[in-house]
């Protein structure tokens, strides 16, 4: 599922190889076809700003949204649990998801990092990305609505990912949180929205079940040279031979 390799990039820190890649990108979002005309023609022009934008000023926003504190991490678990014990443990589940399916991760990046996990997951089948990532929808839907109260165009590549495997019901509950917030609200605010039901990201998932095909399609995945963070033993990247 390449749109997810195309989102993954973009939720990469900026690079030069990334505005070099919009092209394909373009192509590989025209081709698969999994997203609405809407999110589609938003997805598009925002491909457009990080073409036209000039690098440092892609790379200082990108700093200055993910990089400022815990509101809009990109790793999962810390939406969920925080700096918990939990945490570590929902961290074992998902490393042993990647391990049955043949991957290894290098240092770079822990493993509920959102570009990691799609990257993952664009190596798929589809039911496994239904299952994983519907799981995750929850915290993808909250930072999409909390960059969207702030005027951020990288609320997009979040709405395309509901393109990708629906929205989850309790989506207006999570999108009317992030509207209440205020600026500078922190993580703290997401126990009132998981009191009642906290997320069962893997909970009732089989690390065995596999699913996974690694390699599939290289010929049409984005080379934006960004870090290698999923290695298959003896291989090297998972989208290189």
């Amino acid at each position: 599922m390449k749109t997810l390799t195309v989102i993954s990039r973009l939720l990469c820190y900026p690079d030069g190889a990334l505005q070099e890649a919009v092209p394909d990108m373009r192509r590989i979002l025209r081709e698969e076809g999994l997203l609405t005309r809407e999110v589609q023609w938003r997805l598009d022009a925002f491909l457009g700003e990080i073409e036209s934008t000039p690098l440092l000023d892609l790379q200082e926003q990108y700093v200055n949204l993910f990089d400022r504190g815990r509101n809009l991490s990109l790793h999962l678990f810390e939406h969920v649990h925080g700096e918990s014990r939990d945490r570590g443990q929902s961290m074992v589940d998902l490393m042993k998801h990647y391990q049955a399916a043949g991957f290894e991760l290098d240092s770079h990046e822990l493993p509920d990092y959102l570009p990691l996990f799609l990257e993952y997951l664009a190596h798929c089948e589809r039911s496994e990305v239904e299952e994983l990532l519907g799981d995750a929808m929850g915290v993808v839907v909250l930072l999409g609505a909390r960059l969207a109260e702030r005027g951020s165009s990288y609320s997009v590549p979040f709405d395309a990912l509901e393109c990708v495997v629906g929205t989850p019901e309790d989506a207006a509950e999570f999108r009317r949180h992030a509207a209440g917030e205020g600026p500078d609200e922190t993580i703290e605010k997401m126990d009132e929205i998981w009191e009642e039901e906290q997320v069962t990201f893997l909970g009732n998932s089989d690390p065995g079940s596999g699913g996974c095909t690694p390699g599939a399609g290289q010929g049409d995945q984005v080379r934006t040279t960004p870090v290698e963070w999923i290695e298959q033993p003896g291989r090297g990247a998972a989208r290189s031979e």
